[in-house]
């Protein structure tokens, strides 16, 4: 029955990118815009998510927070129905700040490290179609195997980049790309409960500090990717300088990305991803504690 089900969800899928690749680019980004701000906040997930606002951003009113669950909704519509014209985006429609950074300095393979903000997957193609540089991007594996294979053939940008599945497999996939001088991409905001308890805006939260270990191990610098939708299908991504890690613990870096994170998801909130169950609870909270 499982796959019974995965088979469907996947051929939804590839009807809907197939509708999306029928349209412009902009037409395909307004539909799912309108689709998601009108469908997604009667989920039941938006309960999580409106909650997570209040918390992190306490100073926004009931009516704020609710236009940031609209506007986020509307962000992850415009994201998914994207996903067939992400290289026309990436290249054409996407603006890069600071890639000068990689003409005045010898990088090694470099760690690249963003969140779900914007469109998250313009990062990887934007770079690889206007720089060159290879970003092979890092990502959650959904459950769906087919529909995992079909997001994944539009990742690789004709075969140029190489996802890499969030795995103990991966790992070792991650220090090899590393390892041949090809970069890799992280998103940086999901819950790691295997990882350090850190705090994010105020909050105790489980973050994976591997990517700081791994910067360390290899001596790869880490360098931070903020990206924005500017308007409509319009992105910017701006190159921060590579984070300062020389001595100092893992959980110290993971504060100063956090630190980055905060400054661009207050910038623009309906465009992160709210719905991840990102920060611990009360017996989560208690469970670490009796653990130390």
């Amino acid at each position: 029955m499982k796959k019974i089900r995965y088979i469907a969800e996947a051929l939804l899928l590839a009807l809907l990118l197939g509708l999306s690749k029928l349209m412009p680019a902009l037409w395909a980004s307004n539909l799912g815009g309108c689709i998601g701000r009108t469908i997604g906040p009667r989920l039941s997930a938006s309960r999580k998510a409106y909650a997570n606002i209040k918390m992190a951003l306490p100073d926004k009113t009931d009516d704020e927070a609710t236009q940031i669950l609209i506007g986020m909704w509307g962000n992850l519509g415009r994201v998914m129905m994207e996903y067939p014209h992400i290289k026309n985006i990436a290249k054409n429609h996407t603006e890069i700040i600071g890639v000068e950074i990689f003409n005045r300095n010898e990088f090694t393979a470099p760690i690249f490290i963003s969140g779900h903000i914007g469109n998250w997957e313009v990062c990887p193609p934007a770079f690889w179609l206007q720089t060159g540089i290879k970003v092979n991007p890092v990502y959650r594996a959904p459950n769906n195997p087919f529909s995992d294979k079909l997001l994944n053939k539009i990742r690789m940008v004709d075969g140029a980049l190489t996802p890499i599945p969030k795995s103990i497999s991966g790992t070792r996939s991650m220090i090899k790309t590393l390892q041949k001088n090809e970069g890799i991409g992280l998103l940086i905001d999901q819950k790691f409960n295997e990882g350090i308890k850190a705090n994010f805006f105020g909050h105790p939260a489980m973050t994976s500090d591997h990517f700081a270990k791994l910067s360390q191990k290899l001596n790869c610098p880490i360098i931070p990717l903020q990206i924005e939708r500017i308007k409509g299908i319009t992105f910017r991504i701006t190159v921060s300088e590579p984070l300062d890690v020389s001595d100092k613990p893992s959980d110290e870096i993971v504060d100063q990305t956090h630190a980055l994170l905060e400054s661009w998801i207050t910038k623009r909130p309906e465009q992160w991803l709210w719905l991840h169950r990102r920060w611990m609870n009360k017996t989560e909270i208690e469970r670490y504690n009796n653990a130390q």
